[in-house]
C-alpha cells in the first residue's frame, strides 16, 4: 500500500498533469519535459520524481483524460435529459479526440493496443457512454439497434479523419447524431 501524497506534492501532481496535458494538445506527445516542468513551476526533478518516464507522463494524461470523460458522462446521465446528455457527451468525446493530438498513437506503439491501460480505459468509457446511451434509449431519442462500441468507433473514425481539417468535425457529428435518432 502507498501512502497519500502530501498535499504539495499533490498540488504539484496535478499541475504537472495539466501542463503535460495542454501542451500535448499544442504540440504532440514529444513536447519537451523541461516546459512542462517550468509551466507547472517545478523543477524537472520534480516531474521525474512523479513521471519517472515521459510514458509514464502520457500514460497519466492519458488515464485522466478518460476519467475526466467517465466523471461528465455520469453527470450528464443524472442532470440532463437524456437524448441531449448524450449528444453532449459524444461532443466531449470529440473535443477530447481533437486535442490528445497523437497520444493515443504513441502509446499504442509503445503499449500496444491490448495493454492494460487501453483495457482499462476501453471500460471505463464502455461503462460510462453506455450509461448515457441506454438511458437514451429508454427515453425514445436514440435507436434501439445503437451499441456503444459502435458509437465509440465511430467518434474515433471521425477524430482520425478530421485531424488534418478539424472545421469539419462538427458537421460529421452532427450526422452521426443525426443517425442516432429514431426512424
Amino acid at each position: 500500500m502507498s501512502r497519500p501524497m502530501r498535499a504539495d506534492a499533490r498540488r504539484n501532481y496535478e499541475r504537472l498533469l495539466a501542463e503535460a496535458r495542454e501542451l500535448f494538445g499544442q504540440e504532440g506527445p514529444d513536447a519537451p519535459l523541461e516546459d512542462i516542468a517550468r509551466r507547472a513551476e517545478v523543477g524537472i526533478g520534480t516531474l521525474y520524481r512523479h513521471f519517472p518516464t515521459r510514458q509514464a507522463l502520457q500514460e497519466a494524461v492519458y488515464r485522466d483524460q478518460i476519467e475526466a470523460l467517465a466523471v461528465e458522462a455520469y453527470k450528464l446521465a443524472e442532470r440532463d435529459e437524456p437524448g441531449e446528455a448524450l449528444v453532449q457527451w459524444i461532443r466531449s468525446m470529440m473535443s477530447h479526440s481533437a486535442t490528445k493530438r497523437g497520444l493515443n498513437s504513441a502509446l499504442l506503439v509503445t503499449l500496444g493496443r491490448d495493454s492494460e491501460l487501453f483495457s482499462i480505459c476501453r471500460e471505463v468509457i464502455s461503462r460510462a457512454g453506455g450509461t448515457l446511451l441506454a438511458k437514451a434509449q429508454e427515453a425514445g431519442a436514440v435507436r434501439p439497434d445503437v451499441e456503444i462500441l459502435d458509437l465509440l468507433k465511430l467518434i474515433h473514425a471521425i477524430a482520425l479523419a478530421t485531424e488534418q481539417s478539424p472545421e469539419i468535425a462538427d458537421r460529421m457529428i452532427t450526422f452521426v447524431i443525426e443517425g442516432l435518432r429514431p426512424r
